[in-house]
């Protein structure tokens, strides 16, 4: 009798260590959902991030040169933004306005560089105005005034100064001869010219 019930102890230990938990089947199924979710999560991430940087590096392709359009000059006369620029002189693009006196500062002082500048580096300086409808009309009368011997061009609905990413004035650029922008500065403080001068010398050595 001993025997028989030491029998079905056994029996009945072995059963129960290998009778399946009811709930095993739903765990396992859950497990499989969680890993294909996160399978699927792993993948889309990695996916956005190859496109973004594909996009960011085409974004950044366009932003280093100069758009393809046309501005009007002082004279109404349409001008090619691709025409601003010479094959191994650089170009110094301003944007400006009327209202804007660190603008008017630092173009007038530019003014006082400019033939020296010209002489070392070859540089071109093209001042474009973002005036509106309302102050376009004083650019001209402004220009005039201060005898600037710079290309002045007229920009009242922000088309090239969006294409170039400017949000606030002053803000220039130096372009290189090929028509790629090698460098920017936004805003103006006196002095800064002399960066100017230095980042002019380094294209043209």
């Amino acid at each position: 009798m001993a025997r028989i019930l030491h029998t079905v102890e056994v029996r009945f230990e072995i059963e129960s260590l290998t009778l399946p938990n009811p709930d095993w089947h739903q765990r396992l199924y859950r497990m499989n959902k969680i890993t294909k979710l996160a399978r699927w999560i792993a993948l889309t991430a990695l996916w956005c991030v190859a496109s973004n940087f594909a996009f960011a590096q085409t974004a950044s392709q366009s932003a280093n040169r100069l758009p393809e359009m046309e501005l009007k000059d002082m004279e109404g006369q349409m001008v090619a933004i691709s025409s601003l620029y010479a094959e191994g002189t650089p170009t110094l693009i301003c944007f400006w306005a009327t209202w804007c006196s660190p603008c008017k500062r630092e173009l007038n002082n530019y003014a006082e560089l400019y033939e020296d500048w010209q002489d070392e580096t070859g540089v071109q300086i093209v001042a474009v105005s973002i005036d509106d409808s309302r102050s376009v009309r004083r650019v001209a009368p402004y220009v005039n005034s201060v005898m600037w011997d710079y290309t002045v061009l007229l920009d009242p609905n922000k088309d090239f100064a969006r294409a170039m990413q400017v949000v606030n004035v002053p803000h220039t650029f130096l372009v290189n001869g090929e028509g790629q922008i090698v460098w920017q500065h936004n805003n103006y403080s006196d002095g800064d010219e002399e960066e100017v001068y230095e980042q002019l010398m380094n294209l043209v050595e």
